[in-house]
């Protein structure tokens, strides 16, 4: 693969066969991890990894010749299937590890069969997950991807110089973002698909931001900054939310009767992540923080500033 000192490097093609060969070596080294299942972290990372590799394959297409079996509905069935047991891998850390520890004990023994029955929709889903890497379709993905990279295929956009172009790989990944119906949700108990649907997408953005981290400035930086804290927020909400039903399915007489105390604390933790919430939303919809972010994608980092490397792709964080 090229050297980012090498000319080559400096095109769009190049730049993201770099981030597409990053994301696919990291993927491979964690399939034993993730089927060893000792360890829910690399569960996770492998899921932050395929989703990194999606928006960065959407976000670069115009620049790329793909494989057909490198397509978008393949990768989102991996990402749903490593969603399935990262999800309840979460709900059960949750449970066990910061809510129960608090609670008195005729709660924690009716919460048992609760636990129980997670640990079984775990196990369902550890199946259907290991079935799914064992794939053909999966590892055709992977042996495709891995031949493209050795002798990648691009378009002309690609060979063309991503100084010259890095605004037009991030205008797309933040377009209409703030017209999303999400934003305007005013109340806890409205449509909280919506909400959850705008998770999802301040997530795409953010790893598409990130993506150009190379050569944007500062402005852009900490918007990337900020586009994940509300991420962290709408995902803390979205577990509350998904535990409290969780728990309430299994309950005969539901949440509320059953465990009191744990009602009142999923509630609390609620509320305030909805406050908190709320109050960054209404700040950033506002015309001003709005063309702050456009005029943030016009900033170049300055020639003399210290970057990793002449175009080097970046680190990207784990999550």
């Amino acid at each position: 693969m090229a050297s980012p000192n090498d000319e080559p490097f400096t095109s769009n093609g190049a730049f993201a066969v770099e981030l597409i060969g990053r994301h696919t070596q990291k993927l491979v080294s964690l399939q034993g991890p993730v089927l060893a299942d000792r360890d829910p972290e690399p569960l996770h990372q492998m899921r932050v990894s395929l989703r990194r590799l999606r928006t960065c394959l959407q976000q670069f297409a115009p620049a790329l010749r793909l494989p057909r079996a490198v397509g978008d509905p393949r990768l989102a069935k991996m990402v749903r299937r490593l969603g399935m047991a990262r999800d309840l891998d979460v709900l059960r850390q949750r449970l066990e590890h910061e809510l129960i520890g608090e609670l008195p004990d005729g709660e924690r023994k009716a919460l048992r069969p609760v636990l129980k029955q997670l640990r079984r929709e775990r196990a369902l889903a550890y199946e259907q997950l290991v079935t799914a890497l064992h794939s053909g379709g999966y590892l055709k993905l992977l042996s495709q991807l891995q031949g493209w990279l050795r002798e990648p295929d691009l378009t002309p956009l690609g060979a063309l110089p991503l100084r010259t172009w890095s605004q037009e790989w991030q205008a797309p990944m933040v377009a209409g973002l703030f017209q999303h119906p999400g934003w305007f949700i005013a109340d806890r108990q409205g449509d909280l698909e919506l909400v959850h649907d705008l998770r999802k997408r301040l997530k795409t953005a953010r790893y598409g931001l990130e993506n150009l981290g190379a050569v944007t400035g500062s402005r852009c930086r900490q918007w990337i900054a900020e586009l994940r804290d509300l991420q962290e927020l709408l995902g803390e909400l979205n577990d509350l939310h998904v535990l409290e039903k969780a728990i309430d399915d299994q309950l005969p007489s539901g949440l509320a009767r059953s465990v009191p105390v744990l009602e009142a604390l999923l509630r609390g933790r609620a509320q305030a992540c909805w406050g908190q919430w709320r109050q960054r939303a209404d700040g950033l919809v506002q015309p001003e923080r709005r063309r702050s972010l456009s005029m943030a994608l016009l900033e170049r980092r300055c020639p003399g500033q210290p970057q990793p490397g002449l175009l080097t792709v970046p680190a990207l964080p784990s999550s």
